[in-house]
């Protein structure tokens, strides 16, 4: 029932093998080597009488507290919101984007779920078309799935258009699931959770976050999702299944959130400076196409000779890692990401460079 999540096993542990990491998609300056407190919150005060994580995260999204649930981290939270989907729908399917981010279409599997797909169509640059996704829709689809930003193409969508696609998908009697770990990468405070946009509030509609990509608190494993005050009531039935968030990482998130306008500003400043290296070195080298989508540090790149594949094994072969693009369903281009600090994202590109000059 629970069948392999390919490009999660493909990608364990070869950021920290990696000489180079162009793979990685989280905001993340310094490795923690197993520090309990990650190094981004080393040296910050613990609040005084903090309200909970749930009312934090609650007040961030501008909902009611039982609006929230918190996970641990995004990929927990996408599995209670389909097993919730499925529990409070009669209907068995779930209906994902394509090209999309692999454990979305196996996760739902998991949990008992037919999965179907809509595209995402490339010639357009891979809009959420609500035509696309009512020809999808069937009388047993339980919940639609995307992601915003797109992963992998980093194509952001908007609050209006999103409303758009939750009507869509509540006149067919299903809830829509926005992925929006990517939600904050904008070129400026967009004006929804964290600077970015959000889903979080359209009726029938489910937000799913985490510290991970933004932040950089990878290491904190705490996501959250934010639905109706029913859905969430449902999902906290279904968490008494499966583990959930320690005390003490609760505790450094509050301590997170006691320095939230500080924190959110240096990522926005990584988030521009890699965006700057990222763009500027795919504009300039002959032989590729993708867009570096504005605000974002990662997208979905092509070279004009060799498919994802073969990139992603030549580039590993000299110390970068770079995803295959299959893990997306577009295994002709790589999704290129510029995580880390920005020096090591020059010389990662450097490096990068010279496997291109080779092929």
């Amino acid at each position: 029932m629970f069948e392999p999540m390919p490009y999660l096993e493909w990608i364990h542990g070869r950021p920290g093998a990696a000489t180079h990491d162009l793979g990685s998609s989280d905001l993340r300056t310094e490795r923690s080597n197993g520090a309990v407190v990650p190094p981004t919150l080393v040296g910050l005060d613990d609040p005084e009488d903090p309200p909970s994580l749930e009312a934090s995260i609650a007040a961030e999204y501008g909902v009611d507290e039982s609006e929230v649930l918190v996970a641990a981290g995004a990929t927990h939270a996408n599995f209670l919101a389909a097993a919730t989907a499925l529990s409070l729908s009669e209907g068995e399917e779930v209906l994902v984007e394509k090209p999309g981010y692999d454990p979305l279409v196996h996760t739902p599997t998991g949990v008992g779920a037919d999965v179907s797909r809509f595209e995402r169509p490339a010639e357009s640059g891979y809009p959420l078309l609500p035509a696309r996704i009512q020809q999808g829709l069937s009388g047993e689809t339980a919940m639609v799935t995307v992601t915003n930003r797109h992963n992998p193409t980093g194509r952001l969508t908007s609050r209006t258009e999103l409303s758009t696609l939750a009507d869509v998908a509540a006149d067919a009697g299903a809830y829509l699931l926005v992925d929006e770990v990517y939600g904050p990468y904008t070129d400026g405070d967009a004006g929804g959770a964290f600077g970015g946009v959000t889903a979080a509030g359209l009726p029938d509609t489910v937000a799913t976050g985490s510290f991970t990509k933004f932040h950089g608190l990878g290491d904190l494993q705490i996501g959250w999702l934010v639905a109706p005050e029913p859905f969430v009531s449902r999902a906290r039935e279904v968490l008494m299944h499966v583990p959930t968030v320690a005390g003490p990482t609760r505790a450094l998130a509050r301590r997170f959130f006691a320095h939230r306008d500080d924190l959110v500003a240096a990522s926005r400043a990584h988030l521009r400076e890699n965006h700057d290296l990222l763009a500027s070195f795919v504009d300039g080298r002959p032989g590729l196409s993708g867009e570096v989508a504005d605000g974002c540090t990662y997208g979905l790149i092509e070279h004009e000779r060799v498919d994802g594949d073969r990139l992603a094994e030549a580039a590993w072969e000299a110390g970068v890692l770079v995803v295959p693009g299959r893990f997306f369903d577009e295994p002709s281009g790589i999704r290129l990401s510029a995580g880390r600090a920005p020096a090591e994202i020059e010389s990662g590109l450097a490096a990068l460079g010279d496997v291109l000059d080779d092929l």
